[in-house]
């Protein structure tokens, strides 16, 4: 590992609690073995896993006057469920507190939580790499371990049943969905079926 993912890894150590740094060091080694499984950029995925919840505990008020104070857009869904504006203003400080200038780690860092149609490599393996960490459980991710071996074999496909099987969750719990997952379902659902 370089000083540079390093340097970001001891960051996300001090800034997070305990619980999410365990989780976050989880998406990043996640990340990066998919990464050496599809011939693909290791230090890129370390470093969009570490950073992908970088603002997940930043108050739902103060977030939002961050964005409104960067121009960052926030869409209704996004205003009415705290939990989406995460990856939007976490993209924003990976660039602005933590100088991460690739606009491909910065989309992947938008998107871990929601997804969208036709993704890069690194924004399906850090969407993948959230949902299948180590320490995820079966207890929200129905076929958890059917997904994590399908990540390694068809990375598409894994990310089709990941989108399904959430949104399925957030159906049965009358909660929120924002329509960027469903246009990345229903995209996911096109490609698997063709492929």
């Amino acid at each position: 590992m370089n000083q540079f993912v390093e340097q970001i890894e001891e960051q996300m150590k001090q800034l997070l609690p305990a619980k999410r740094y365990v989780h976050t060091v989880g998406v990043a080694y996640m990340a990066a073995s998919l990464a050496m499984c599809y011939g693909e950029n290791v230090e890129k995925s370390m470093i969009a896993g570490l950073l992908h919840d970088n603002a997940k505990y930043i108050p739902f008020e103060e977030a939002l006057k961050e964005c409104n104070k960067a121009g960052i857009l926030i869409s209704e869904c996004e205003r009415n469920s705290p939990m989406l504006l995460h990856g939007k203003l976490g993209a924003y400080y990976a660039r602005t507190k933590y100088g991460i200038c690739d606009d491909e780690i910065l989309s992947s860092i938008i998107f871990h939580t929601t997804g969208k149609p036709a993704m890069t490599f690194l924004e399906k393996n850090i969407f993948l790499s959230d949902y299948i960490e180590v320490h995820r459980t079966q207890n929200t991710r129905p076929t958890l371990d059917v997904i994590r071996t399908t990540a390694f074999q068809d990375l598409d496909l894994a990310v089709y049943y990941a989108l399904d099987n959430t949104l399925q969750f957030l159906k049965r719990n009358n909660r929120l969905i924002d329509g960027m997952s469903i246009d990345a379902l229903e995209y996911y659902k096109v490609k698997v079926s063709k492929g």
